[in-house]
């Protein structure tokens, strides 16, 4: 009982957090007159008396939050989350159905971008800093954002971090501390977020429009102020300093805290993900140039490079930013680029899919498999760098991809059984699964996620929670055994 009662104890405290984040859209509606002021005034009042209603009779629960305790709050996090962060959509929409505002609500808070909104360029400016708001807090993720402020309140954080992010941070040269380690990278976030706003600002772009797609680019979450994306603003300098940002967002936040720490390159130097990252994603830019330039896409190669390298970076870090319909590349490129989704972003990152570091693992696992068939009696360990590679991590990594592939194949053949077409249906549940945002065809970068039917937009609902939280976190709630003492 002391566990379910110390996990309401906790969510009650998130859900007050979020109605402390709507009151910031509120002041933004009232100094805007945009309309939106009493669906946000509702929205955080309604929000605040629920979380204070499980707060409040909580308060004497023993603040020890066991294993279990911490895998069934994330999953609670990330899926009650999204229903009080509806609120404001659903009290100044009234005609949006409750499946639209929790699929965009939800897209926000998993970083994905995917939207069924149309005519954003007219939407009330403090309901564009709400999306752009929930892809930003969620950036580095709700629960290490928890692991540092709870311990302030005595609620422990160390069964938390390891059920939301389990092996993504770097321990060395880290503050030793869970708290502080989690202050110190939310410390990098917020700073490079600032550092994105003023280089946008100075690029061109106004100050709503600079905060709201800094939100974005460091989240890698890919919400737009603009129906047309980036490509509302048809700017080299915008194009230049989102794709760095980007990549940025997309490598490890530790490596970033010990670079920035040691006033040195060297950790990106040494880190066999960030390099592993970067060569892959760029030499893929050039690739993709030289097949729309021969195609005859684009007159010449510059212009080739500069669409391919913009669109290919933002949909490999699972951003979502477009500045071109791929949709209507040649087929090579988007699905490339779809497929970079799936391994490109590093662990520790804000990016999703499979992450870098377990692909990796599991080319140097098949090298080491192969070498075994050729030296049946040699004795050689699996090694990333100086660092030998345990076999219950192997293991647990190939766990993992196992049903990363048999998810999104369940999930592409739910959509193929509602009657969506092959291509539709497979970049829709990629992209959503990788927190990726456009798809292809009916869910391509010119179109969104509206022309999808109820059913069809709970499953890509679905598939953005279980990527996101990357899998074993809900899975493992189904699990008998998990639940043994």
């Amino acid at each position: 009982m002391n566990v379910i009662l110390t996990i309401i104890h906790i969510f009650g405290l998130v859900t007050i957090g979020f109605s402390g984040l709507m009151t910031t859209c509120l002041l933004t509606s009232q100094i805007a007159d945009d309309g939106a002021t009493n669906a946000f005034f509702e929205g955080s009042l309604i929000t605040f008396l629920f979380g204070l209603l499980m707060f409040l009779p909580t308060l004497r629960t023993p603040k020890k939050v066991s294993r279990q305790a911490g895998f069934l709050l994330v999953a609670m996090t990330w899926t009650l989350s999204p229903v009080f962060c509806t609120l404001p959509l659903l009290l100044n929409f009234p005609e949006m159905s409750f499946v639209d505002a929790y699929f965009e609500t939800t897209s926000g808070l998993t970083t994905t971008g995917a939207t069924i909104l149309n005519g954003v360029d007219n939407l009330p400016m403090s309901i564009n800093l709400w999306r752009h708001e929930l892809n930003w807090i969620a950036g580095m993720g709700i629960i290490i954002f928890a692991v540092a402020i709870l311990p302030i309140l005595g609620i422990g954080g160390m069964q938390l971090y390891k059920a939301e992010t389990p092996g993504s941070v770097k321990e060395s040269d880290l503050p030793p501390r869970i708290a502080q380690t989690a202050k110190a990278l939310w410390l990098v976030y917020a700073g490079m977020s600032v550092a994105c706003m003023i280089a946008l600002r100075l690029a061109g772009m106004g100050w709503f429009d600079a905060i709201c797609y800094a939100f974005s680019a460091m989240s890698l979450g890919g919400f737009s102020t603009h129906d047309n994306s980036v490509g509302f603003f048809n700017s080299v300098p915008i194009e230049v300093v989102l794709s760095i940002f980007q990549l940025v967002a997309a490598m490890n936040f530790a490596t970033h805290f010990i670079a920035l720490r040691k006033g040195s390159l060297h950790p990106y130097i040494d880190d066999t993900e960030a390099r592993s990252f970067l060569f892959l994603v760029l030499s893929s830019c050039v690739v993709a140039a030289l097949v729309l330039q021969q195609a005859g896409t684009y007159p010449d190669f510059l212009t080739a490079l500069r669409h391919a390298s913009f669109n290919l970076i933002s949909i490999a870090t699972d951003s979502g930013f477009t500045t071109q319909d791929f949709n209507a590349w040649p087929i090579f490129v988007p699905m490339w680029m779809l497929f970079l989704s799936c391994v490109s972003a590093s662990s520790g990152s804000t990016g999703g899919g499979i992450r870098m570091i377990r692909t990796i693992i599991l080319m140097k696992q098949a090298r080491l498999e192969m070498f075994k068939f050729i030296h049946p009696f040699a004795v050689r360990p699996l090694k990333i760098g100086d660092n030998v590679v345990k076999n219950d991590i192997v293991t647990s990594v190939m766990g993992f991809i196992f049903l990363y592939f048999m998810c999104i194949v369940i999930l592409v053949f739910t959509l193929l059984l509602s009657g969506l077409d092959f291509i539709t249906a497979f970049s829709a549940i990629i992209a959503c699964f990788n927190n990726a945002g456009p798809g292809l065809n009916l869910v391509g970068p010119a179109s969104n996620y509206s022309v999808l039917s109820d059913f069809q937009t709970a499953v890509c609902t679905f598939a953005m929670l279980l990527g996101r939280v990357q899998i074993f976190s809900i899975v493992i709630l189904f699990i008998p055994e998990f639940w043994r003492k």
